[in-house]
């Protein structure tokens, strides 16, 4: 370093990177809290009010140093440089790989420029936020084997995972590393609890998947909402099937009879998307769910927690670092992760095969994965399109009784959404109209009987669908 550059730091004082020291008095505070924080150089020889006043500068000193590093526990890498014309030694600190670092005195971390002692609370934080402490290995005594634990569950899951049952359940447990004996108890931690509770909403309420169907593309007037909280298997297959339940389906040509049924947006690329949200989600935060969103324009997929610890923005979905990585092995024995990085590689060849937009991934303190939908020729039909051209035929066809105007406003609505969506069922009626299934039952008894709709399929997994008669009366408005 030169002499210029040193009155250019001292100009400036103190600072985040910046520490000045008269003597070693302390120094090992200093060290610790740079390398908890993000390193920082460290001028002996230097008064608090920005004072050269010098040190001497030997081996001694230097060994000296070196060992008080050492003996922060772990251990603290640094380097030395030196400014003989000013007799000043530059303590270079890294950031440390292996955090939190201690000295004999406790833990410190750089705020400002001050090196500030992190209270019992603040350790805990700080440990959680290095990834030290991880939510999946955590045991919680509250959980009783006898009350809370579902073996349906644990058989479900070893059919899933291809395992024998020649153990009984603790054991299977024990060995599937979600439980451990103590004193006769199985005693459960935080991953066992997410995947084989009874109701996990007994135990904990911010492990819910909430999911929203919106009208528009702002968070204002909620068309259909589902929260799931059973168990973290069921929470993904559940958050999978609502959006199944909405996502329009197109009919594609095979050169078979039978036609292909093509999503708008591939399923297995949301359900990638749902399952990282749900198995990297920040568990220690309570004050969020995971979200899946559904708007006019896009689909928001956002789980509570940015990018993992040690993962950077430039390896995003190259690396494959775990924030939970018991619940990650857990959910690879059943195939739905492989653990190896390719959720998001995934995803977007998914997209790219398709023909759409690239997913938009936003990591701060939440991580959003937004689909874009593709644009619906039919979403331009409004109610007024096709209002009177319909009345007309309710009238022809003498369907009266009963349907008032509301009534005749609903039946629109609801041909538009099979026109939108390519299929609908009855308890999806029930939900667009906000109607009793009784009422449901009665629009779709009009629609038939216009001959606008005709049910498709198995009498349990069937839909309805438009005829043509149904198609012609929504297309010809459109052209």
């Amino acid at each position: 370093m030169r002499n210029e550059e040193l009155q250019l730091i001292l100009a400036e004082g103190e600072g985040y990177k910046i520490e000045f020291k008269e003597s070693l008095s302390t120094i090992d505070r200093e060290l610790v809290a740079f390398a908890n924080a993000s390193g920082g150089r460290v001028f002996l020889g230097v008064t608090d009010d920005k004072r050269v006043k010098g040190i001497t500068i030997t081996n001694k000193l230097k060994s000296q140093i070196q060992d008080i590093a050492t003996k922060c526990q772990p251990a603290i890498t640094l380097s030395f440089e030196e400014l003989q014309s000013q007799n000043v030694l530059i303590i270079n600190v890294r950031e440390g790989d292996d955090k939190p670092y201690q000295c004999s005195s406790g833990f410190y971390i750089r705020i400002g420029s001050n090196s500030q002692k992190l209270t019992r609370d603040e350790i805990v934080k700080f440990f959680k936020e290095e990834g030290k402490i991880k939510f999946d290995e955590l045991i919680n005594l509250k959980f009783e084997y006898d009350v809370h634990f579902d073996p349906g569950k644990l058989d479900k899951f070893l059919r899933l995972a291809g395992i024998s049952k020649v153990l009984d359940d603790p054991s299977i447990l024990v060995n599937l590393g979600v439980a451990e004996k103590q004193e006769g108890k199985v005693i459960f931690n935080n991953t066992g609890i997410l995947f084989f509770a009874k109701k996990l909403q007994d135990i904990y309420f911010h492990t819910t998947v909430t999911c929203a169907l919106y009208k528009g593309v702002e968070k204002v007037e909620v068309l259909d909402r589902r929260d799931f909280n059973e168990d973290i298997v069921s929470s993904i297959d559940g958050a999978v099937n609502f959006l199944k339940q909405w996502i329009p389906v197109r009919d594609e040509p095979t050169g078979t009879p039978q036609m292909k049924k093509v999503p708008e947006i591939p399923y297995d690329a949301l359900r990638e998307a749902i399952i990282n949200a749900v198995t990297h989600r920040n568990y220690f935060e309570k004050g969020a769910n995971a979200m899946v969103e559904m708007f006019d324009d896009r689909i928001e997929i956002t789980n509570p927690g940015g990018l993992v610890k040690g993962l950077q923005p430039e390896d995003f979905g190259k690396r494959s670092v775990l924030r939970n990585p018991n619940v990650a092995n857990l959910l690879h024995r059943i195939q739905y992760i492989e653990k190896m990085g390719t959720g998001i590689s995934k995803i977007r060849t998914l997209m790219a095969e398709a023909g759409l937009s690239p997913v938009e991934f936003e990591f701060d303190t939440f991580f959003t994965a937004t689909f874009k939908r593709p644009e619906r020729e039919a979403a331009r039909i409004g109610v007024k399109e096709i209002d009177v051209k319909f009345r007309t035929m309710l009238a022809r066809e003498g369907v009266t009784e009963g349907v008032t105007e509301g009534v005749k406003k609903r039946l629109i609505t609801e041909l538009l959404y099979i026109m939108q969506n390519g299929s609908t069922t009855r308890s999806i009626i029930e939900r667009i109209g906000r109607v009793s299934m009784a009422t449901a039952e009665r629009d779709v008894s009009y629609l038939k009987k216009l001959g606008l709709i005709e049910f498709e399929g198995p009498p349990k997994t069937g839909m309805y669908v438009l005829t043509d008669k149904g198609k012609q009366l929504i297309l010809e408005e459109m052209h």
